[in-house]
């Protein structure tokens, strides 16, 4: 058979391949909470302290069987902070569980959780969370350990109100763990110290971060920002944060199209995903090329300013609630998919060789094919350019590692 046949062949596989994503839940009448009783769930209807309608997850992070979800603070929606099973035998779909529990949440009680936002669960299964605070309470992080019964710590009171969106952690073994933690409306970014218990605001000259992702566990670490009402994204050295620095120089990394990011997050592999204000698509970049935005997801169907939310578990599974906004009641739904990275806090793969698109590897075939077969290829047909510079790209950033792995394996 004609080699160049076979390449065509497995071209348009690579092209209708894609992410394989599966309904897990379906809430088609919108989300409610698991109440302590129906009469507690009617008087706060009756009152005006839970509409239903309101609630809108924001952040996600997942821990072996239970995905956690935080909720945007708005004056009637009195829990923030909730959980869900990852499966379930029954054909209805769960309702919302308040985490760690309804005693935990409390508007005008500054010990307890009061606008939960960014989410993250750390190397030993403590969930780590981000509290917005009130007008009349400062900011907060708390952790939660999953593994011994949920234990729940206030472990840091920050010195400034609200406005706190997304938290990173970077777990060193020689400097201990640091969260890295954007604030919308400051250009400056928080640095908080575990094991010295302190936080410190770092200026980002002209940037004002709102959605942050940090690098795999392989230095140099950085740390990459999403500007506020801006499509731009920018990168910054780790080391510097680490090591006390009080003012830092962003890097424009390039542009993301269409509108600002709201929700950035980080595989083990060095791909970042990105949701962006009402587009109705996740994208993803491979941080260890050019910049390039490619489409990761997309659903047509949806109509939200803020669709997406997702994250990545220890086991290769990309985990995404959409919300749509178009009919008389906001209809959501879970989905996973199998991607085979993981999330930024579990380590690189040992091999060196980073997840890549397999239409970038046809492309190296269609380059070693086109001088002889030319009568068939044409050079100057655009997908054909596209392929090409895809293999480029590809070779530039894994030709090394494949060339180890391939030759000099042990």
């Amino acid at each position: 058979m004609n080699p160049f046949v076979i390449v065509i062949v497995l071209l348009h596989l690579s092209l209708a391949t894609t992410v394989n994503f599966t309904q897990v839940f379906e809430w088609p009448d919108g989300m409610d909470y698991e109440w302590p009783s129906e009469e507690s769930r009617t008087n706060a209807l009756k009152d005006g302290t839970f509409k239903p309608e309101k609630i809108a997850p924001r952040f996600m992070a997942v821990y072996k069987t239970r995905i956690f979800l935080s909720l945007y603070k708005f004056s009637n929606i009195p829990v923030t902070l909730v959980s869900l099973p990852t499966s379930s035998a029954s054909s209805a779909s769960p309702k919302l569980t308040p985490f760690p529990s309804w005693n935990m949440h409390g508007e005008r009680d500054c010990s307890k959780i009061q606008a939960a936002r960014g989410l993250e669960v750390d190397s030993i299964g403590r969930l780590w969370v981000l509290d917005s605070g009130s007008e009349n309470c400062n900011a907060k992080l708390w952790t939660i350990d999953l593994v011994n019964a949920d234990h729940t710590k206030l472990i840091h009171r920050f010195s400034f109100r609200g406005w706190v969106n997304d938290l990173v952690l970077d777990q060193t073994p020689s400097s201990g763990t640091f969260a890295y933690i954007s604030r919308e409306d400051e250009q400056n970014i928080v640095v908080f110290s575990l094991e010295g218990n302190e936080s410190r605001a770092v200026e980002t000259l002209g940037v004002r971060a709102y959605s942050i992702a940090l690098s795999p566990k392989k230095e140099p670490r950085h740390l990459y920002l999403s500007n506020f009402e801006s499509s731009e994204l920018y990168s910054m050295s780790v080391a510097a944060l680490r090591n006390g620095t009080r003012t830092a120089n962003p890097k424009l990394i390039g542009n993301w199209t269409g509108n600002h990011s709201y929700r950035m997050l980080m595989d083990n592999q060095g791909t970042i995903y990105a949701a962006l204000w009402w587009i109705n698509y996740i994208s993803s970049w491979n941080t260890f090329q050019q910049f390039e935005e490619q489409r990761f997801q997309e659903d047509g169907k949806l109509d939200a300013s803020w669709p997406f939310t997702f994250s990545l578990d220890s086991m290769g599974t990309f985990w995404m609630t959409e919300l749509n906004e178009t009919a008389s009641k906001p209809k959501y739904r879970l989905l996973k998919a199998a991607v085979g990275a993981k999330s930024y806090m579990c380590e690189p793969p040992k091999t060196g060789i980073r997840n890549f698109d397999y239409s970038a590897l046809i492309a190296c075939l269609l380059l070693g094919l086109e001088r002889r077969y030319h009568p068939v290829v044409n050079p100057e047909d655009e997908k054909i350019k596209k392929f090409q510079r895809a293999a480029q790209r590809w070779f530039r950033g894994n030709g090394n590692a494949l060339s180890r792995h391939l030759f000099h394996r042990k």
